[in-house]
């Protein structure tokens, strides 16, 4: 991106003269540091929301009764909901106002999340969630083009992103031990209920300290691209969970007619982008080989690291028996891992390029994968899980940070913001379909398990679901690997000064 003139995350050119609330010549924003805490608050309740939830899928699972099928809807409808329209939460951020989206979302995910807190069944959890995905796709963006308009000088500019990457690198270590500390000594329902005071102090501050701002110029919405593609996700991660439900399968009627939708709405979407005049993703954009690459590696990498928690979850509390406290904590070396890899790789990136450490990241997160598929009802975790942890951690580093470089090599300015909105989008999608497709191969190993080992015990039919799912997540990343050596040709210096963030 330049520093001169960033791009929201709709793609809108966003310099000082551009904005209202603040405008050229003004000099810079006197409360631009308290904003951005504010902001990075925000943020940091996003990242969370993700981690913290998870510790608490196994007693909200038990106190709900949800089915190993439903599970990963959980998280699914979050993520779907998410990376489905946070495109569209962009240029609305844009045009309706960046602060005004800010506080919209901060309001609407703290009522999603308390009704998620007091859900009494497993549909209404699993409308809240879709429903605070859908407001953070919202929040987020408008959180990211804030930053841009509120620090105009390249070097706070640079100060403040770096913060704001912090916290999202950070904030999923602190949403594992949360998630524990409150689901063990409090209820699952507050690693939900927990967002709402915090969403209401910061729009408390934030009315106060942050500036409004929005984009100029045709303020018009792909509504048809929006239509278009969230129904055609919605069928196809649809498509998956229904493969998984006991007595359905892939053969069913009622998949195959949801995977065949959904190819048909894909398709569509692609065909409409063509040739709409504000198209919600211009194709120009994910065409471009080292462009197109990363979005790939993205989703593909969404889609098999995702599953690493899910399952791990449950092993560590269903197989082995911890608390979800202990569980928390048994994920922190992952997070470390990837902090602690991002400032190496940052450092080598300029001097080797991102291809080298894209493979070798991948090929570290595919040898970490497999490691895990040795593991058992009685395994240590110092010897067997914390060793894959690491290298499936550090390996990631060696991808995210790369990736998010060549995802903006080539791009026009005034598609700077859509591309690192793409990236993004990819994450999300790839894990809602990553989760949806390796936890119907976990729920038809255990069945097939169980039927064809009869007298064995449900724990040992468990772990065996969970190689599967290590193996489906090591192919996906496989598959990345692939990508990255086919598609990605940047050379270190090709590389933007800045890269995509993720939200």
């Amino acid at each position: 991106m330049a520093s001169d003139s960033l791009t929201t995350s709709s793609g809108t050119p966003v310099s000082a003269a551009s904005t209202t609330g603040h405008p050229a010549g003004d000099g810079p924003d006197p409360k631009r540091w308290l904003a951005l805490a504010v902001i990075a608050i925000a943020q940091l309740m996003v990242v969370l929301d993700a981690s913290i939830v998870n510790i608490a899928i196994p007693e909200a699972a038990i106190d709900l009764g949800i089915s190993q099928a439903n599970i990963q809807w959980v998280v699914t409808a979050y993520t779907l909901a998410f990376g489905g329209l946070l495109l569209l939460g962009g240029r609305i951020a844009d045009f309706i106002g960046r602060k005004r989206a800010f506080l919209i979302g901060l309001a609407g995910f703290a009522f999603a999340s308390a009704l998620g807190g007091i859900a009494p069944n497993q549909e209404l959890l699993f409308a809240a969630r879709g429903l605070q995905g859908a407001f953070a796709a919202l929040l987020a963006p408008a959180a990211l083009s804030l930053l841009a308009v509120t620090f105009t000088d390249p070097k706070e500019r640079a100060k403040a992103f770096g913060v704001f990457g912090a916290i999202s690198g950070g904030g999923a270590a602190i949403g594992l031990i949360l998630g524990g500390v409150l689901t063990e000594y409090a209820s699952w329902r507050w690693t939900l209920g927990v967002n709402v005071p915090i969403a209401i102090v910061t729009m408390i501050f934030a009315v106060s300290l942050v500036k409004e701002s929005r984009a100029t110029g045709d303020r018009r919405y792909d509504v048809p691209g929006v239509l278009l593609s969230a129904l055609g996700l919605v069928a196809l991660v649809y498509g998956f969970s229904k493969a998984a439900e006991e007595g359905v399968g892939w053969s069913d009627p009622v998949t195959l007619t949801l995977l065949a939708a959904a190819a048909v709405l894909l398709v569509s979407f692609v065909l409409y982008e063509r040739r709409a005049s504000h198209p919600l993703l211009p194709l120009r954009v994910v065409l471009d080989r080292n462009r197109g690459g990363s979005y790939l590696i993205f989703l593909l990498v969404g889609a098999g690291i995702f599953a690493i928690f899910l399952f791990l979850t449950f092993y560590f509390q269903q197989t082995l028996g911890y608390s979800p406290l202990e569980s928390g904590f048994a994920f922190l070396p992952f997070s470390g891992g990837i902090i602690v890899g991002a400032g190496i790789v940052s450092q080598l990136l300029p001097r080797v390029g991102p291809k080298p450490l894209m493979i070798v990241g991948l090929a570290m997160a595919v040898a970490g994968m497999l490691w895990l598929t040795g593991i058992g009802e009685t395994s240590s975790y110092v010897t067997e899980v914390l060793p894959a942890l690491i290298v499936i951690s550090v390996g990631m580093a060696a991808v995210f940070v790369p990736t998010s470089s060549t995802a903006l090599v080539g791009v026009e300015e005034h598609d700077a913001g859509i591309a690192s909105a793409v990236l993004n989008t990819s994450q999300q999608v790839g894990g809602s379909l990553g989760l949806a497709l390796l936890n119907t191969f976990y729920a038809s190993a255990v069945t097939g398990y169980l039927v064809d080992n009869p007298g064995t015990s449900q724990g040992s039919a468990f772990v065996q679901g969970y190689h599967v799912a290590f193996i489906g997540g090591a192919v996906l990343l496989g598959i990345a690997l692939v990508a990255a050596l086919v598609f990605i040709s940047a050379k270190k210096d090709d590389l933007p000064t800045e890269g995509a963030l993720a939200v």
